[in-house]
């Protein structure tokens, strides 16, 4: 007998879907997976059945699938498959067969789910496979979210046989006689996690037998703590995460006063790719000289006088300068720009020199390289240009245009194109009171 009332319990409980909901079923053949499909087709959900042949195993792969196939027909419910060239593409990626066939297999599961209607993908992973995971990441270093390992719902993934042990599902595979096939695979050390299956995990279970419980208690602790702890990160950036227009700022100060500053840090820059190591690079740098610069994939982090400076690094490890209302110069590669400022003002046609209203500045100022996508209004004209085409128009040469320095104000418009031209609405007029005058060196 199969336990139906314990599944459906088990997804109502942790709200996987509903029973309108249409689902698809990773089947790979083997007892998790054959018998989750049974369970769906016992309690009258909406379902199909999708298997990845990953072309590893030979005849063993093409029973596999073949086995699967017949099953989804026993079932009468929709069956689709697909061929991967796992070893090809591992290559290619330059990654390990195992993850290799893991992007694989969730890329084209989640085509197959949006294609086709289906609310969520499930897996047949169970309890164990959640204690293979948290040892597997103990082992190669974790956060919080790596103790509680593999949850019940993530996005569009559900994980419906989280309630049972792998030692419940062979007795239920066996009392039942379901058929099923068994991947050799699944015997071999040369994987990391079926080291700690075959290994690892039998010595923990003569020191606690009930070592599945346990690590599902635990499990859901960890999960409560993180909780907590996105909680309090989330109160947190709103005081420490300040934006203004598209640049976020964050008080030196305040990042000193954390604790735990380091995980606190980490939890706050996180979402914009920081890895751990960075972090602490950055919190070792805090109080050194302003200007240094930190990167992840897609943001790059600017130590400043009293603020970290968040941005998207649009060209990577793109240098960068910040002027303030006291400086006296500032130095960008081979540029020097030195700041001055008139209580007369007045003007100079002088490429070299910007005169600038001073009232219309918003410190720090940035001194940078152009950005596609950059514009401005040059001097005497009245719509935008993009600095690109002005570069065109100008006959600039690309290796030059990328080492003319650009002054940007705070508000994120660009005042002036060192040694060309300045932006026509920063100029000097009748109404000015003070004027900042910039000299390119």
């Amino acid at each position: 007998m199969l336990p139906i009332q314990n599944f459906k319990d088990f997804i109502s409980h942790n709200a996987l879907f509903t029973a309108n909901d249409k689902i698809l079923l990773a089947v790979s053949g083997g007892k998790d997976s054959v018998l989750m499909a049974h369970l769906f087709k016992l309690a009258g959900f909406d379902f199909g059945i999708a298997h990845c042949n990953f072309s590893l195993r030979a005849d063993e792969s093409r029973r596999d699938e073949s086995f699967v196939r017949m099953l989804a027909g026993a079932l009468e419910v929709p069956f689709y498959v697909t061929h991967f060239k796992t070893k090809e593409y591992a290559s290619k990626q330059r990654i390990s067969t195992q993850m290799a066939a893991r992007d694989l297999r969730y890329n084209w599961f989640e085509e197959i789910r949006g294609a086709n209607d289906y609310s969520f993908v499930a897996l047949a992973q169970h309890q164990d496979d959640a204690i293979e995971t948290v040892l597997l990441n103990l082992t190669r270093g974790t956060g919080i979210a790596g103790l509680h390992g593999i949850l019940p719902k993530r996005d569009k993934l559900i994980r419906p046989l989280l309630f049972l042990s792998r030692e419940q599902i062979n007795k239920i595979i066996s009392n039942n006689n379901i058929d099923f096939v068994e991947d050799s695979s699944n015997l071999s050390t040369d994987y990391a996690r079926n080291k700690v299956r075959l290994k690892v995990i039998p010595h923990l279970k003569e020191i606690n037998p009930n070592l599945e419980l346990t690590f599902a208690q635990n499990i859901q602790r960890f999960a409560e703590t993180e909780l907590v702890l996105q909680n309090a990160v989330s109160e947190l950036k709103r005081e420490v995460l300040i934006e203004r227009k598209g640049i976020i700022h964050l008080s030196i100060d305040k990042i000193k006063a954390l604790t735990p500053q380091r995980l606190l840090m980490f939890e706050l820059l996180k979402p914009f790719g920081f890895s751990e190591l960075v972090v602490v690079e950055l919190l070792q740098a805090l109080g050194k000289q302003s200007g240094t610069s930190f990167y992840s994939n897609t943001h790059r982090i600017t130590i400043d006088r009293d603020d970290l400076i968040l941005s998207p690094a649009k060209d990577e490890h793109q240098e960068i300068a910040f002027i303030h209302v006291n400086d006296k110069n500032v130095a960008l590669r081979n540029h020097e720009i030195f700041m001055s400022f008139d209580d007369k003002p007045y003007f100079e046609k002088n490429t070299h020199k910007a005169f600038i209203d001073a009232d219309k500045l918003l410190y720090p100022l940035v001194v940078r390289a152009w950005q596609s996508g950059d514009k401005f209004i040059p001097l005497g004209m009245k719509t935008h240009k993009k600095l690109s085409d002005f570069f065109i128009d100008e006959k600039v040469p690309l290796i030059e245009k990328n080492n003319i320095p650009v002054l940007i104000n705070g508000n994120g418009e660009v005042i002036w194109l060192g040694g060309m031209r300045q932006d026509n609405r920063y100029k000097v007029t009748s109404t000015t009171k003070r004027v900042a005058i910039f000299d390119l060196k």
